[in-house]
């Protein structure tokens, strides 16, 4: 770390006061080169998870994402699982193809998010938030907000709101696992759950790859 502050002086010319070499760490990633490595990292992480989410097959084997699919979901599924096992299975794959249809709706607000990162933003990272989290406190309800329509478009393309609801009628089910009196699982319902967990689970890509990252990139900074 030393060394690399005693660079950046340098680097400033000969004529820089030696005291720059006791630059904070803090000080230095509060520049516009932390903000460049910041920015970097994360527009990195974002591209590896609109990747992901381009193509299904890649999003229905990644466990980052299973990993964000909400409560209520996963207990509808595990209910489905007992009477109509494959129905399942293509619910998954109809949200997988409703997912590609939300990258160029996620991605400029994401990108959009990074490039407006201030120093303030950089130095709560460099105290121990991870870049990530920052993101995800901008961008979060936005992006559940803004893919929503495209992705109960989808799902009501492909029926699979009138297929589960088949499946489960009859059952008394859906009351105590969505709560209240529900017979039904509305299409909004499913959407809204279908978002959150592709909303949740491109955060939790971009975390890992902050995560397998961010010494390599964030160490210069002090983090």
């Amino acid at each position: 770390m030393k060394k690399y502050i005693i660079a950046a002086a340098l680097i400033i010319g000969t004529g820089a006061v030696i005291n720059t070499t006791m630059q904070s760490c803090t000080t230095l990633a509060t520049t516009d080169l932390g903000l460049s490595v910041i920015k970097k990292l994360l527009l990195n992480g974002i591209n590896k998870g609109m990747g992901i989410y381009g193509n299904k097959d890649a999003f229905l084997q990644n466990n980052l994402v299973d990993k964000a699919l909400p409560k209520e979901l996963r207990d509808i599924n595990s209910t489905l699982e007992k009477i109509a096992p494959s129905l399942v299975a293509k619910e998954k794959d109809y949200i997988a193809q409703a997912a590609s249809y939300t990258v160029n709706v996620s991605r400029p607000i994401l990108e959009g998010a990074v490039n407006s990162l201030s120093a303030q933003d950089v130095t709560r990272i460099i105290q121990g938030t991870t870049a990530t989290q920052i993101l995800k406190e901008k961008t979060q309800q936005q992006l559940v907000a803004a893919i929503m329509p495209k992705v109960d478009e989808q799902l009501n393309q492909y029926g699979i709101v009138k297929t589960i609801n088949t499946a489960l009628s009859g059952n008394n089910l859906l009351g105590s696992l969505l709560g209240g009196n529900k017979s039904t699982v509305s299409s909004g319902g499913l959407s809204q759950l279908a978002s959150e967990q592709m909303v949740n689970g491109l955060f939790n890509i971009i975390e890992d790859y902050e995560h397998q990252n961010s010494k390599a990139l964030l160490g210069p900074l002090g983090k």
